[in-house]
């Protein structure tokens, strides 16, 4: 048997990691909430930096540099890159799914040219399934009109340059952490918001290409959804 094999060679590397190793201390360096691969959740965190050092009967005696930084979750104790950061809470990513789903309805209703009564009707129904349970067709009558004003745009204009801005500040966070079933999800509710009143206006089609684009969906996919939202189910 070669040695260090069998029981007796890893009783043997047992004893000598008790005798020799290396220690880290971590040190905290910040904390927070965020969502918890380990837990599935959202759960408090703490950011720590780490220095190690080499033991000799578990009493660290020599640096051997540092290490981290970490993130380790206040409930299971894992640890994990800085990078689990980037990911939103479920708290955060519900907002941002509300407000894009909000931000899309404005833009698609300013693009139609007359917030008709059935596009207000559908626009509202989106709103309110995303998250904002108080939406009236009234509050965003009011915000198109609220936004032609601020921009000195007319409804039933190509997408002008701060709308797409607003779409894209809406969309951009958002896009990496949506699966593309969901990312076309948003680009369909604007399209049905669209077509509520007829078919497409050249506006409405510029404002659901900039959804698209913004959302990371290509454009021959683009294409293709606007023309099956166009398809009765």
């Amino acid at each position: 048997m070669l040695p260090g094999r069998g029981p007796n060679g890893r009783a043997a590397a047992t004893r000598l990691s008790r005798l020799l190793g290396t220690r880290t201390s971590w040190t905290q360096v910040g904390d927070g909430e965020f969502f918890c691969p380990g837990c599935g959740g959202d759960r408090n965190y703490q950011r720590l930096t780490g220095h190690r050092r080499f033991a000799l009967f578990g009493v660290p005696v020599l640096p051997r540099g540092e290490t981290g930084p970490v993130v380790e979750c206040a409930a299971c104790r894992r640890h994990f890159g800085t990078d689990v950061l980037d990911h939103p809470t479920t708290t955060r990513f519900s907002a941002m799914l509300r407000d894009a789903v909000h931000t899309v309805a404005l833009a698609v209703l300013a693009a139609g040219g007359t917030c008709s009564r059935a596009s207000l009707e559908t626009a509202t129904a989106a709103v309110r399934a995303a998250g904002f349970d108080d939406c009236t067709e009234e509050q965003l009558a009011a915000l198109v009109e609220a936004l032609e004003a601020d921009t000195g745009r007319f409804t039933g204009e190509p997408c002008a340059a701060g709308l797409a801005i607003e779409l894209h500040e809406a969309l951009d966070p958002l896009a990496p952490h949506l699966a593309a079933p969901g990312r076309e999800s948003i680009l369909l509710q604007g399209a049905r918001i669209a077509l509520a009143d007829g078919p497409y206006t050249p506006a409405e089609r510029d404002a659901l290409t900039t959804v698209g684009a913004a959302l990371t969906i290509c454009s021959d996919d683009v294409t293709r959804l606007l023309a099956a939202a166009r398809t009765p189910s």
